[in-house]
């Protein structure tokens, strides 16, 4: 395996202003909905909830039902939820176990797992004959990868791979598809999607807004455990419309006391890795290389298979991708932090907002494991935590992330405004430019509409 990190090309932006409208427009939200979000591959559910065939799953996005299904062959088909006779929901439940059919509601209509009608009640009455042979559920466009579930509403549409680009090689070499749901929070916002997608399309906010930094702070200097600084930040845009941004592991300012001795819980990482943080007093910095070596030798032994498949970079550092249209993800060498916004079916000013938590096989197997509030618990044996859907103002969605939630809702206050004009972004907010500007390219190439800036 190459220890080098693959580059990807350089990008050119318009220089789009994205108007506050944008974000409060039904119009637009229109648009946006018939242009993007039905010509695009979308991920919704997980394979790790459909082990069995009959297994189910359905998720909303925007106005439309989706229900995926694992078939007797193990492959996984996508169906909008809709009877063909009425127009009847078939399921109202997340997810369940049907034995051999569908049945709807309504008028028993019984449809197989494939999608074909099976039984009508009174066949004999339809002027147009037996609709048995004749009717089907509305299939999607359904591949799987990752563990994941993607489905496109376009019949016309090309294939994943082809749409995720250099996603594909670099996630299947981390092994997702084996990872547990540890945590599950989802919760409707009072704001439009895009907020979130905007927000995690950078790293800017990240001093003033999780570290308390202010004017005089030095950010070269702000603690994390991730250096936030953006000239030791890599920041990526594939052809396809995807995003990377590599920040390396932080453990130089505030690991250490003030005698220059390495604390909790870097202290605990190093030891779980064989290395005596003593070795390193006063110099915490070097530690991410020697955590690279140490996790490149022993973590194969361990259980820690994925490591063998990455470069040096992605043993330590946060990879933070944002997929076109709604997902960013954090991956880091054994957590994946899935954040997903999903539009509301008539409201441009709502979204749906998941912040949820998966961990490898090896790590959750830790006997010194300690795992965050914002990571959840759980044993190697046990099955994907269920969501928790929370409501705003009442529920706490998760450490850190609340505290982009509050923005969100105060950012979409500010896009009401007809005193907003439009962004004056930074060059490492370049991809929040760029993200707009491909919805506006969906949107003109497939209803014809331009929106002034």
């Amino acid at each position: 395996m190459s220890t080098q990190l693959k580059s990807w090309p350089e990008q050119v932006t318009r220089g789009t202003r994205i108007p506050g409208y944008r974000y409060t427009s039904p119009e637009f939200f229109e648009k946006e909905w018939e242009g993007m979000w039905t010509k695009v591959w979308l991920l919704l559910g997980r394979e790790a909830e459909l082990p069995n065939p009959g297994d189910w799953q359905m998720e909303e996005v925007g106005p439309e039902e989706i229900l995926m299904v694992r078939q007797t062959d193990g492959s996984v088909k996508a169906f909008y939820n809709v009877c063909q006779h009425r127009g009847n929901p078939l399921v109202g439940e997340k997810k369940g176990h049907v034995l051999r059919n569908f049945v709807c509601k309504y008028h028993s209509w019984s449809f197989m797992l494939d999608g074909a009608l099976k039984f009508a009640p009174d066949k004999e009455d339809f002027p147009e004959g037996n609709p048995c042979g004749k009717v089907r559920l509305e299939e999607l466009r359904c591949e799987t990868f990752a563990g994941f579930i993607w489905v496109n509403m376009d019949p016309h549409c090309g294939s994943l791979k082809q749409f995720l680009g250099p996603i594909w090689e670099e996630w299947e070499a981390r092994e997702v598809h084996s990872w547990k749901r540890t945590m599950a929070n989802s919760m409707w916002l009072p704001c439009n999607w895009k907020v979130v997608l905007d927000n995690f399309n950078e790293s800017y906010h990240v001093p003033t807004v999780h570290m308390q930094a202010t004017p005089e702070t030095d950010r070269t200097k702000v603690s994390a455990n991730i250096n936030t600084y953006y000239k030791e930040t890599r920041f990526d845009l594939s052809d396809e419309g995807h995003n990377r941004m590599v920040m390396k592991g932080g453990y130089g300012n505030g690991q250490t006391d003030k005698d220059g001795n390495i604390i909790e819980p870097h202290a605990s990482l190093l030891r779980y890795w064989d290395i005596d943080p003593a070795d390193f007093k006063g110099r915490p910095e070097a530690t991410r290389e020697a955590l690279q070596q140490a996790k490149r030798r022993l973590g194969p032994a361990r259980g820690y298979t994925h490591y063998a498949n990455v470069p040096d970079d992605q043993l330590t550092d946060a990879f933070h991708y944002t997929l076109f249209p709604n997902f960013a993800v954090s991956l880091w060498s054994d957590g994946f932090h899935f954040l997903r916004a999903r539009p509301h079916y008539k409201d441009p000013e709502q979204c749906l907002f998941d912040n949820w938590w998966y961990a490898s096989p090896a790590s959750l197997g830790e006997p010194d494991r300690q795992p965050s509030a914002n990571m959840g618990e759980m044993r190697p044996d046990m099955d994907d935590v269920d969501v928790s859907l929370l409501t705003y103002g009442e529920g706490f969605i998760g450490p850190a992330i609340d505290e982009d939630v509050d923005v969100f809702v105060t950012q979409q206050r500010g896009f009401r405004s007809r005193g907003f004009k439009g962004v004056y972004l930074s060059g490492q907010e370049k991809r929040i430019r760029r993200y707009h500007e491909l919805i506006d390219d969906h949107i003109e190439a497939n209803t014809g509409a331009v929106f002034e800036d």
